[in-house]
């Protein structure tokens, strides 16, 4: 079985938060409590419209929370997540093709970055919403398991350091993937800004403005 066939191992879900669209002030996380580095983001893709009318998602891993938007940068939900086992904002190289027996703790990292979205669906017919195909990241509901009452706590902890749990995947629990994940991100495409741990914000942004750049340059 090989690593995009099986992020995690997880089960059922904890709370959750969604907003109702037609009540939601701008801007949008006016009622979160959030980092200053979401914040950072959210005025970034807002002052910049770097979402290009697609709906969006904001992974903190510091935190270990999600925030989804729809298009127009209202904010539609937002959960605790798993993420991977390994502290670092870059995954190793390959490592999407690797079985899971293969990928040692220390691999399992969460990548940092802006990913542009797709839905897709695991070969046992699962959906999820792909982060980054080729390194086999995405997200997805949280799945039943032997492990299920250890992830669950975990989930549930309000500390973001035991949330470390997944291959790499972003895992919410499954109301939520239904009722906001796919709602937002599960029929097109869609952005998922993924924040760094170890570089500051500034820098997943700033690289989208020299790829921005390096595309009008002449040949």
């Amino acid at each position: 079985m090989f690593h995009r066939l099986s992020c995690a191992v997880l089960l059922a879900g904890v709370a959750w938060h969604a907003c109702a669209a037609n009540h939601l002030p701008s801007p949008s996380l006016v009622r979160e409590t959030v980092s200053s580095d979401v914040r950072f983001a959210e005025r970034w893709v807002r002052d910049h419209d770097d979402n290009r009318g697609h709906p969006y998602a904001i992974v903190d891993k510091k935190t270990a929370h999600i925030y989804v938007h729809a298009a127009d940068g209202r904010l539609i939900g937002s959960s605790a997540v798993l993420t991977g086992f390994a502290r670092g904002d870059d995954s190793v190289p390959g490592i999407g093709a690797r079985p899971v027996s293969r990928i040692r703790p220390f691999e399992r990292t969460t990548p940092a970055g802006r990913f542009e979205s797709q839905p897709g669906r695991t070969p046992t017919g699962e959906a999820n919403v792909w982060i980054d195909y080729d390194t086999a990241i995405a997200i997805h509901r949280l799945r039943p398991g032997r492990s299920q009452p250890r992830r669950q706590a975990a989930l549930a902890s309000a500390d973001p350091a035991a949330h470390r749990q997944s291959y790499g995947c972003v895992v919410v629990p499954p109301a939520f993937f239904d009722a906001v994940v796919m709602r937002a991100l599960g029929t097109g495409r869609g952005v998922v800004y993924v924040l760094p741990e170890d570089r500051p914000v500034e820098t997943i942004f700033q690289q989208t403005l020299a790829d921005a750049a390096a595309r009008k340059r002449p040949l």
